[in-house]
């Protein structure tokens, strides 16, 4: 890759196998690397400190929180508050987080700091999608009772995920059909020999799927449409939350529901690590170049 040749003093702070997996790259990669709020093999935690205001850039988890305030670090074993980590900062400092809330960007922003989100860059999402629609087959295969051949698959969205979902479930002799909005997907869909419906108009056609995938972060199966859903149905939630299930009416018709956002965390940290790696060395190479875009 372009611009190797460069060192920086890089922080990762927070997050999951993702953010573990992240530190050991970036440190392979020649940075000086430091953690705090993460374990990781190699590496000793530090406490947030004077050091952080010598980072060229402090990499903070995706997402950067789960509670108000409160870093995403479910491998520390106590909370990080976000305004202890930024107060520490200098004005002028970059910091990177994956799905950058507006309050953590205020925040940031407040203090003069310069914020980017590296997950809302296109070559970030593209690379999440494939280890999600992946994770998604995994997942499939343990929980149906079945194999995946000649069943009958509705994937609810085709953007980046549900393309990618779609497209390896019929690899594996899945009976594909794409719900959708857009009349631009409905078009792809159909330019990929899938069956398609428009998604305003999907209701009794539920009854007729044994596994349904939603990419949506929308409630799309509502209380209405969860109605003509197969009681033998599996439904496996991509979405971010709070997802794209009514899960108290999904729970009342015994519906099984899995909500598995953030999959390339767990099927598949190393490749989401070098996802966000690289995001990020584009984002510094760009600041260095005067292009902020």
């Amino acid at each position: 890759m372009e611009h190797m040749d460069q060192e920086w003093n890089l922080w990762v702070v927070g997050g999951d196998l993702r953010q573990r997996a992240l530190a050991r790259l970036l440190r392979e990669d020649g940075h000086t690397v430091h953690i705090a709020g993460l374990e990781c093999e190699g590496l000793a935690t530090e406490p947030l400190g004077p050091g952080l205001a010598l980072a060229h850039c402090v990499i903070l988890p995706l997402p950067v929180t789960r509670a108000e305030g409160i870093l995403h670090t479910p491998l520390n074993r106590g909370p990080v508050a976000l305004s202890d980590l930024l107060d520490r900062l200098e004005p002028g400092q970059i910091l990177c987080g994956g799905l950058v809330s507006r309050e953590v960007r205020a925040e940031g922003e407040k203090r003069g700091l310069r914020v980017f989100d590296y997950y809302a860059r296109e070559e970030c999402m593209v690379a999440n999608a494939v280890p999600t629609a992946e994770g998604a087959v995994q997942v499939a295969m343990e929980e149906l009772p079945f194999t995946l051949h000649s069943t009958r698959v509705l994937v609810l969205g085709f953007g980046r995920v549900g393309k990618l979902t779609a497209h390896r479930m019929r690899a594996l002799g899945a009976r594909v059909t794409v719900a959708a909005s857009r009349y631009e997907d409905l078009a792809w869909a159909a330019a990929y020999n899938y069956e398609s419906i428009r998604l305003e108009n999907l209701s009794c056609e539920l009854g007729g799927f044994q596994l349904i995938v939603n990419t949506i972060p929308a409630r799309v199966l509502d209380s209405r449409r969860l109605d003509w859903v197969n009681p033998e149905a599996f439904l496996l939630d991509l979405a971010s939350a709070p997802g794209g299930v009514d899960r108290e009416k999904a729970e009342a018709l015994g519906l099984r529901v899995l909500q598995a956002p953030g999959l390339p965390g767990r099927t598949a940290p190393v490749t989401a690590a070098m996802a966000i790696r690289d995001s990020v060395y584009h984002i510094l190479w760009e600041l260095e170049e005067g292009n902020d875009g």
